[in-house]
């Protein structure tokens, strides 16, 4: 069985046990912007949801990273299943320092290892949510060192850690160049935020209109 990836005609094969894709992979897919000539890295590419959105801007490369074989296994099946192609990686992003990347793509852990009680005890669903394998410093500290020059890193992550992103990208020499915010409904709470982050300095920060989903 499939699932059509919202916005695309592309489709995904999701297995049971694994993590599936969500509002957040829709709206990172559609927010991340990458050109032909461009390389790609998707940072815990998962079942490859974000590579398939990043293929139909057809870049010049993609490659994606992921700790576990059988999850890359899977992204392997869904890429291969919409006649796509990408270098596929099974490391810690941690330990991976073999090449830069023009474009840098993540929608990571949110929750801090501290959160004991919203743990899962499926591995590769809690490694998804929880920093425990990828703390918030070290995937900016990761990223840092990937990217290429005035190179650019786009993220999803809840509001309520926006200060502690902006610090962890000031300390890794990165600045944040667009913000948009997302709500679930006019005049409500704000659920997430969509980042363009870019690699050296850059003195202002332009904030989009929202979206609501």
């Amino acid at each position: 069985m499939t699932d059509i990836l919202p916005g695309t005609d592309l489709r995904m094969i999701q297995r049971e046990g694994f993590y599936h894709f969500n509002s957040d992979t829709e709206l990172l897919g559609q927010f991340l912007k990458v050109r032909h000539r461009e390389t790609l890295l998707d940072i815990g590419c998962g079942s490859g949801a974000l590579l398939l959105y990043a293929s139909l801007q057809k870049p010049k490369a993609m490659y994606g990273i992921d700790v576990f074989e059988e999850v890359l296994e899977s992204a392997r099946e869904n890429l291969a299943y919409n006649g796509t192609e990408a270098v596929l990686i099974c490391s810690r992003v941690q330990d991976y320092r073999e090449r830069r990347f023009d474009v840098i793509v993540a929608n990571p852990p949110y929750f801090r290892t501290e959160t004991e009680d919203l743990k899962n005890e499926n591995i590769f669903i809690r490694t998804a949510r929880h920093e425990d394998a990828l703390p918030l410093e070290e995937l900016f500290a990761s990223v840092q060192a990937l990217l290429e020059d005035k190179g650019r890193f786009y993220l999803v992550h809840r509001p309520q850690r926006l200060n502690e992103i902006m610090q962890c990208a000031q300390a890794q020499r990165m600045s944040v160049r667009t913000l948009c915010p997302v709500y679930k409904k006019q005049n409500g709470t704000i659920r997430s935020v969509l980042l363009e982050i870019v690699r050296g300095s850059h003195t202002e920060c332009r904030i989009t209109e929202p979206v609501y989903r």
